[in-house]
């Protein structure tokens, strides 16, 4: 069941949204917009981002589009860079972009590819909180939000590289949450559910996603298909400050966070919301 969380406003807040052309991140740059944010809207297509940034000065938000690879690392630097002098100093950092391309057994899986997922979704996220970090600790202040995904905890075979680079990635948010604790500075984990997008499209109607991976489509034929306007307002409500007490959690839409706010304190010292062996 998904939780209504209460109304946030971002004003004088900058966000900075990857993979926010298309998919859910577009979805998150608009609502973080829209809650009077001012966001920079980061990824390889251009024009994707150029459509967002119109969609969201049409409706009275402020926003700029920087094409990058989020793999490369001066290239983040410099997003970082032209975003705080077009729009002030980084508040925010969403790290949404994804790739989900590569499916099959181990054993014949081009292992170039395999590790270009890799780099996507982890050294991607890494590089980018890499660069906002140093200006986050100066000032003290800031949230980095990892956009995960329930499939990094449980091992699914045939698409190894998305689950392995996933369940790298909730610890990484755990680990770098343990790093600023004392510096005010908030990181999080969420996990957007079952969205359906070009991403999940190219990956279950690929030849090799309808060989090994039949049951994507079936379950989203079944229904389960979260909509992206759920972890936009999720992340918009961390995004606003009110919920740094569950930095280093994995946060599911499903979450009662208002509950989990109320409960913070237990949560953190049960190590509640993490990943953890339980013996």
């Amino acid at each position: 069941m998904i939780t209504e969380l209460p109304t946030v406003y971002l004003q004088g807040l900058v966000a900075i949204v990857t993979g926010g052309g298309r998919g859910i991140g577009r979805t998150i740059a608009q609502k973080l917009a829209g809650a009077g944010a001012a966001v920079a809207v980061v990824g390889r297509s251009l024009s994707h981002l150029q459509e967002n940034v119109r969609d969201i000065e049409i409706h009275g938000g402020q926003a700029i589009a920087l094409a990058a690879d989020v793999t490369d690392s001066s290239a983040m630097a410099q997003v970082v860079l032209e975003t705080e002098q077009r729009l002030g100093a980084v508040s925010v950092l969403v790290n949404n972009a994804a790739m989900a391309e590569t499916s099959g057994p181990i054993s014949t899986t081009d292992p170039d590819l395999w590790w270009r997922e890799v780099e996507v979704n982890l050294r991607g996220p890494f590089l980018c909180a890499r660069a906002v970090l140093p200006g986050m600790l100066a000032r003290k202040q800031g949230r980095i939000i990892n956009v995960v995904s329930g499939a990094g905890l449980f091992p699914i075979p045939y698409i190894t590289s998305y689950i392995t680079s996933k369940a790298a990635l909730i610890r990484l948010t755990d680990c770098l949450a343990a790093e600023v604790k004392a510096e005010g500075l908030a990181i999080f984990a969420i996990n957007p559910g079952p969205v359906r997008t070009d991403m999940t499209e190219r990956a279950m109607n690929s030849e090799a996603g309808k060989k090994w991976t039949p049951w994507l489509e079936a379950m989203f034929d079944a229904g389960q298909n979260v909509p992206p306007e759920c972890s936009a307002n999720l992340i918009t409500f961390l995004a606003s400050g009110q919920a740094n007490s569950l930095s280093g959690c994995y946060i599911s839409v499903e979450d009662d966070v208002p509950n989990m706010i109320l409960n913070a304190e237990k949560i953190q010292r049960e190590d509640l919301h993490k990943m953890r062996l339980k013996n």
